[in-house]
């Protein structure tokens, strides 16, 4: 029985961990999704985490919309990405099935007689450690952005600049999902 109640609680932990993140702010401090500090007046840095199963173009594409998005909450027109960066952290998790250790006999070990000797076998489908491995690579992204807000147009010989509604109506499909998808066009 605990068995099954372990199996079944670790069947929904990789239930909830099977999407990439959404777009919203962390939930804490290293959390995924994302994060914004006032730096000066209007200038913020912006970061966005994603999980193992979020792209590269997803976080930087959450990044930019956050700093649109921002930028139209605080009452400013558009921003200039002062400073941007995206890291890869890279691990890998690897995994063997424990050897199985166990009697060659005949009858169930548990009942008397059992007439068997022991044995400790590694070999194919028994849990060799050389062969049976299994080594999975897992890439977490997140991309910062130092970036700073301004009124009125943009500046055409910037290209650092960008218009925030502008930013938001094209990447807020990419970002928030398509509202036609869930109206059911």
């Amino acid at each position: 029985m605990f068995r099954l109640f372990t199996l079944g609680g670790a069947a929904l932990l990789l239930a909830a961990c099977a999407t990439a993140t959404p777009y919203g702010p962390a939930t804490s401090s290293g959390g995924y999704g994302f994060s914004d500090q006032r730096i000066e007046q209007n200038r913020y840095r912006i970061t966005f985490r994603g999980n193992s199963l979020t792209s590269r173009e997803t976080v930087e594409n959450s990044l930019l919309y956050r700093s649109a998005e921002l930028t139209v909450e605080l009452g400013y027109d558009y921003f200039i990405a002062v400073e941007n960066d995206t890291e890869a952290r890279t691990s890998y998790s690897s995994s063997a099935p424990p050897a199985f250790y166990g009697r060659y006999g005949y009858g169930h070990p548990f009942h008397r007689p059992y007439y068997g000797f022991p044995y400790y076998a590694y070999g194919f489908g028994w849990g060799d450690p050389y062969y049976d491995n299994y080594t999975r690579e897992i890439t977490r992204y997140s991309a910062v952005a130092f970036v700073a807000m301004y009124k009125g147009g943009k500046p055409a010989d910037n290209p650092m600049a960008f218009d925030a509604r502008e930013v938001m109506a094209n990447l807020g499909p990419f970002v928030l999902g398509d509202p036609r998808e869930n109206a059911g066009y």
